[in-house]
């Protein structure tokens, strides 16, 4: 988004000047404009076609005197198949296997598109036409105007007013972002055409890709992808500016602050001029030289500049460890006393550090304090599309499950992505995909050493800024080749990155930078909750297989894992099948898996009619999944938690899905929070009591940044028929960011098949700041080490779970009101269990009106909740007041045994 700039109060002060309070700006582009006229977003109205059915060339396309009849509407950024589903020329590819039934849909169910050539009768195996017909302002006469791409996948003729503006050979590459000098071509005050001929990836292009995660359209997300604008500015035009900080660690107490930017000559002669910046009052400026059309990165540095030397500064922290504190940079180019350009950002005054511990995991340091990455693997839609609210809603349910850090494989997301997690203090790690041709080095031909190295040119510019990057990884697979791996770094350094760079994912050692301190050695498929606690560093004897740098347990930096797929709640399989095939699980089922290893979800349906019974509907094959979900996911980040700092981080695979699917996320595509939310969710509260599955301890963890003493912890383990079989009172300090073992468990003759451990956490005034509830197994469950792969350990022996079923039905009183607070609700839930036996994996909803739909996106306090006999819990569930209207709000209640 472009807004206005502020004008510059050039002050100069001293240096180690004190700041003043925290800046109220708002999400902001890295470039702002000094007028509104300024900059032209080319969004609606666009014309799109193939050119197999366009006969004329780019120079008549790009003129008032082509008419585009017969062209589909389209608005950008689009790719072409998201337009053509958009006007309904394609059904909707989310349903059922609708996605099959597109032309050019031939590639193998599961295979991996990316790698696959298009067939050659493919609709997007021609180029497709974008066309835009736009009038410029009149204010635009005597400035230097700039055609701005921010992606386009994957190359590009561009023509406009009949002039061809650049080429393929020039415009190739999907993370590129574009910008070109159209001064000459464009025609102030009247009516403009701009025609961009659009050529889809190939199999060995350095495109945008899926792998295994879900299917890919057929057009390989060709098109403009990304946002189009016009922007003016003087003879200079002024871009990237960015604050980088040095801390004095670990007092904090001052900062030393780097400034740069770009400057770009848009004339052909050359220019001087004075960059000038401020940081709130503190001012700096300096002397220009640019050379015909030049572009030049201009710094300043706190040894030139010493005002940039700053006492007790306010520290961007991640929203765990503290507030994301955020200051206002303004930035201007002076020309004879002439505003050329100027620009209004903000940056945040932090320090990211790591290095690999004594035990070979990277740890990662913010601000000189220790923090454990706790996180998920991020993708965007699958056709690319972009939702603002969307986007707020899901970094709403990223704080709210407790997760630190997003990771994205290859798919840089937009300016707004970055601001939220500027702004919500949640940490990004990128760096590049796996599993294409971004790791096919021995294929590159010249140009695409020069395509990877621009794409990380435009990345780094874009992302360098943000204090949300915590690190940038080279590669994900493997780690590139020396010759390509010094390329990056140089990029890396030249353009002043301020965070870590890690080679890969994986733990695969290079010659240049040495050991990455990170895994990538899965799981990917279902294991077992002991799993995470029972693979230690020193492995287990009987494995015969295992990755380099380690198996999957809770050590080190695991950059990628999971506990398989995550069957959704019973209404999204409902949305994403279709009611003719709900039950049994079919072809249709499984195509919303994902692909190679993952084309069913077999294991994982195996596991749970082994451990809770077969089932016999979908119902309760929903039912249970939620329940092996919630334990499984909780049990990887307990386990992560509990053995920090010998375990540094953890990535669950994945956070959310491109599509409608079965497997990978802590919520689904519909935004329907489900049992793994809620397992990682109780995971991650900042006082956690924890069950260790491996030797039956219990442990206290604190993710908080504060000592907590005079706590108490209740342990109490109960009999299926509620028969209390022990209980212990511990009393236990907590201090900052700690972890620690209070007592294991005694053997308890007497138990029943399936027993539960209730963990109460209360402060010294008595009130609960943290607990847990297992469900446990008499019957060992045990796992088959010999045959761990790169994607599960299988399990040899199963829990028993199937006396879940004999719990006896119980009616809760229900008590339900709503407020509206604003732009929200809050609907409060009293749940009180008033018979003698458990009422077991409790579930809520809220729906809009009685027959109305499930209201969603839902921040629920808690959920998937059990009651132990005579217990009283308050919820509530906190959601958009346009999603209930005039109706009124109704609490739907159920659970494994709640009538």
């Amino acid at each position: 988004m472009i807004r206005p700039a502020q004008l510059l109060a050039v002050l100069i002060l001293a240096s180690h000047f004190l700041l003043a309070a925290p800046a109220d700006s708002k999400p902001s582009d890295q470039k702002k404009s000094s007028t509104e006229s300024d900059t032209l977003a080319l969004r609606d109205n666009w014309a799109l076609q193939s050119s197999a059915k366009v006969e004329a060339q780019g120079e008549a396309i790009s003129t008032a005197a082509f008419v585009p009849k017969g062209w589909h509407h389209a608005t950008v950024p689009t790719t072409v198949v998201s337009a053509l589903v958009a006007d309904k020329t394609l059904p909707d590819p989310f349903f059922a296997t609708n996605l099959r039934q597109f032309p050019g849909v031939t590639y193998p169910i599961g295979g991996n598109f990316s790698n696959i050539p298009m067939q050659t009768d493919s609709p997007y195996a021609v180029s497709w036409w974008y066309r835009k017909q736009f009038a410029a302002p009149a204010s635009y006469t005597g400035k230097t105007v700039w055609l701005d791409f921010k992606g386009i996948n994957y190359r590009a003729n561009i023509f406009l007013n009949g002039k061809q503006i650049a080429n393929s050979d020039q415009v190739a590459g999907a993370w590129r972002t574009y910008e070109f000098n159209v001064t000459d071509a464009v025609k102030p005050g009247r009516e403009n055409v701009l025609a961009i001929q659009v050529f889809a990836p190939t199999e060995s292009d350095l495109a945008i890709t899926f792998v295994d995660w879900n299917p890919a359209p057929p057009d390989k997300n060709m098109g403009l992808w990304r946002e189009v604008y016009l922007i003016t500015s003087g003879p200079v035009a002024l871009r990237y500016p960015t604050v980088v900080s040095e801390l004095n660690l670990p007092a904090n107490d001052s900062a030393r602050l780097t400034v740069t930017a770009q400057l770009k000559n848009g004339t052909s002669h050359p220019v001087k001029g004075k960059l000038k910046g401020q940081i709130e009052n503190v001012a700096f400026e300096q002397d220009v030289e640019l050379a015909t059309s030049e572009s030049k990165d201009i710094t300043f540095t706190p040894d030139q500049f010493p005002q940039l030397a700053f006492s007790n500064p306010r520290l961007w922290w991640p929203a765990q460890m503290g507030k994301p504190n955020l200051y206002s940079l303004a930035m201007e180019f002076i020309i004879d006393g002439a505003i050329s350009d100027r620009s209004h950002t903000e940056f945040g005054i932090r320090q990211i550090t790591s290095e690999v511990n004594p035990t070979g995991g990277r740890a990662f340091h913010v601000n000189g304090k220790n923090i454990l990455i706790r996180g998920g693997g991020w993708t965007p839609d699958m056709m690319l599309r972009e939702d603002s609210q969307r986007l707020h809603d899901e970094f709403r349910y990223v704080r709210d499950m407790g997760l630190n850090t997003v990771r994205l494989e290859g798919k840089l997301e937009t300016q707004e992505f970055f601001d939220i997690a500027d702004h919500d203090g949640i940490l990004v790690m990128a760096g590049w995909c796996c599993c294409d041709f971004w790791e096919r080095w021995p294929r590159w031909k010249p140009q695409d050493f020069e395509i990877a190295q621009q794409s990380l040119r435009d990345q780094i510019y874009r992302l360098r800024s943000h204090p949300s990057m915590v690190m940038w990884l080279n590669g994900s697979d493997n780690p590139p080749p020396p010759d390509v791996e010094q390329m990056y770094l140089d990029i890396e350094k030249q353009l002043l990155w301020p965070n870590p760079v890690v080679s890969s994912a994986t733990g695969k050692p290079t010659t240049v930078t040495g050991d990455s301190g990170v895994k990538m050695t899965g799981p990917y498929e279902y294991v077992a909750p002991g799993y995470w606690e029972q693979d230690t560093l020193q492995g287990q004897p009987n494995r015969k297989q295992c990755n380099p740098g380690g198996c999957g347990g809770a050590y080190g930096f695991n950059s990628e894992t999971s506990m398989g797929p995550a069957v959704p709640p019973l209404e999204s399989i409902r949305a994403m099948v279709g009611k003719d095939h709900l039950w049994p699980i079919d072809d249709t089922w499984n195509y919303h898996a994902g692909g190679g290893e993952f084309k069913t979800i077999q294991v994982f349906s195996e596991a749970l009619a082994n451990r809770y019974g077969k089932s016999d509907s979908v119902e309760d094959f929903a039912a249970k999944s939620q329940l092996q979900t919630y334990e499984g996911v909780r049990a990887m980040y307990e386990a992560y938690s509990r053995n920090k700092y010998q375990a540094t981080g953890v990535i669950q695979w994945m956070l959310n899905n491109a599509w409608p699917s079965m497997i990978w996320h802590l919520y689904d595509y519909y935004l329907r929070p489900g049992g793994g939310y809620f397992g990682a969710k109780r995971a991650m509260e900042a006082l956690h009591p924890v069950y260790g599955y491996d030797d039956h301890s219990i442990w206290v963890v604190s993710s908080q940044y504060e000592d907590v003493k005079g706590l108490k912890l209740t342990t109490k383990i109960y009999n299926l028929d509620m028969t209390e079989k022990f209980s212990h009172e511990d009393f236990v300090d907590a201090p900052a960011d700690s972890t620690a073992k209070v007592f294991t468990l005694p053997d308890v003759e007497g138990l029943s098949s399936v027993y539960f451990v209730a963990l109460r956490l209360t402060d010294s005034t008595g009130k609960l700041v943290g607990s847990n509830f297992y469900w446990l197994s008499t019957k060992p469950e045990t796992l088959d080490w010999a045959k761990s792969n790169w994607w599960m350990t299988p399990t040899d022996s199963f829990a028993d779970f199937t006396a879940l079923a004999q719990l006896p039905k119980v009616k809760l009183k229900v008590t339900s009101h709503t407020e509206r607070r604003g732009e929200e609700s809050v609907t409060h839930v009293t749940l009180e269990n008033p018979n003698k036996a458990l009422a077991f994996f409790v579930r809520l909803k809220v729906r809009k009106g009685v027959k109305g739909e499930e209201i969603l996106p839902v921040i629920w306090e808690d959920n998937y909740v059990s009651l132990l006999p005579g217990e009283k819990q308050e919820v509530t569930a906190t959601y958009r007041s346009s999603a209930l209207g005039t109706d009124k709000a109704v609490v739907e209640v159920n659970g494994w045994n709640v009538e």
